[in-house]
């Protein structure tokens, strides 16, 4: 379209003519809206406006929160298993307040691993401010009865007295006789070979032709058992004999049980005692079991892995080896067995076999 052709405005006529009325019209309908809507906005009160919502409506920020605390099926089935870690499905933005208040944590736990007293026998981690993978440092300890260093008999010494060298040698060779005497009294093991005579020629012929007789004989038997048995039909008159004869025996038996019940009434403060005394004798094995638990802890550890634990022998010096002197005294370097075998019996790592050298 082409530009509006321009109008004349000589003259009041034509001047009045060419006014526009077009924001007349827009405030005329203006105007009628706000009368069927309720009246001007201009006009109305601030209240009626503006009002200020009490409602306990969440947040955006408190919502997207209540969302990523729903646990998804994927991860509540890891849940289950308490050996899987589960892997989050998002990473939220930790604040600075958050920040601030891990590492606090962090400095009271190192402050009190400084503080306490290392275990003998505990495990102790190798970095004490936590690693990569986790803020509080974990102390994983075990506790045990068995000390770390033991102390040996005083007849185990270079230089002893008479009396305890000589306890101490019999009681290193008492564990030994128990040993050879549990493996010569034991339970024998099952030979491999079975020994046996051996058989000359001549009388292997005389061995095949017991073995065809008893084949021969073995084929006569089905035969005999082929043959069709008789059956003895039952009268009514031993039937009734029968019910009769299972009737009496069910009332004798039910007669007993009443004899036995009435014996048992008579008898209660007699069986009232033997209950208390079998409680007690409960009571006590019980604790004879937990003592000997106690002890057996001491000896040796809980059973670990596949192998079981064995203490090393005594070392006791025998009569010849007693010299009186240091400088005389036979060398051996069994200080790394001895701490290794220590931390077996500690339970601290499992046993291993004898690795014997070829």
């Amino acid at each position: 379209m082409g530009k509006k052709a321009k109008t004349s405005r000589k003259g009041k006529k034509a001047w009045r003519a060419n006014i526009s009325t077009e924001d007349i019209h827009d405030f005329f309908e203006k105007s009628t809206k706000d009368a069927l809507s309720g009246g001007s906005l201009t006009s109305a009160p601030t209240e009626s406006l503006f009002v200020i919502d009490k409602s306990k409506d969440l947040s955006a920020k408190k919502k997207i929160e209540k969302k990523r605390e729903k646990v998804l099926r994927v991860d509540s089935i890891l849940k289950k298993n308490p050996f899987v870690e589960v892997v989050p499905s998002s990473k939220h933005k930790s604040s600075k307040k958050k920040k601030e208040a891990l590492k606090a944590e962090d400095g009271v736990v190192q402050d009190a691993l400084k503080g306490e007293s290392v275990p003998d026998s505990g495990m102790v981690p190798l970095w004490r401010g936590g690693g990569q993978h986790g803020r509080k440092a974990r102390q994983v300890s075990k506790q045990s009865t068995i000390p770390a260093v033991e102390v040996e008999a005083p007849g185990c010494s270079y230089n002893p007295s008479f009396e305890s060298h000589q306890d101490s040698l019999a009681q290193a060779v008492a564990e030994e006789m128990q040993k050879a005497y549990k493996i010569e009294l034991g339970p024998q093991p099952v030979p491999l070979t079975v020994m046996g005579e051996v058989v000359d020629e001549d009388d292997k012929y005389f061995i095949e032709a017991d073995d065809e007789s008893d084949d021969d004989m073995n084929e006569e038997d089905p035969a005999i058992e082929k043959r069709p048995l008789k059956t003895k039909m039952v009268t009514r008159v031993e039937l009734n004999k029968r019910a009769r004869r299972k009737e009496l025996q069910k009332k004798e038996a039910e007669a007993k049980k009443k004899q036995e019940f009435t014996k048992d009434i008579d008898n209660l403060s007699d069986i009232l005692q033997e209950i208390a005394k079998e409680d007690e004798e409960k009571q006590k094995k019980h604790l004879r079991k937990a003592i000997a638990k106690q002890e057996r802890l001491k000896a040796c550890p809980p059973r670990l892995g596949k192998y079981k634990f064995q203490p090393a022998p005594p070392q006791v010096l025998l009569s010849e080896e007693l010299t009186g002197s240091l400088r005389k005294l036979k060398g051996c370097a069994t200080l790394a067995r001895d701490r290794f075998k220590s931390l077996e019996k500690r339970g601290l790592i499992p046993p291993s076999a004898k690795s014997g050298r070829k």
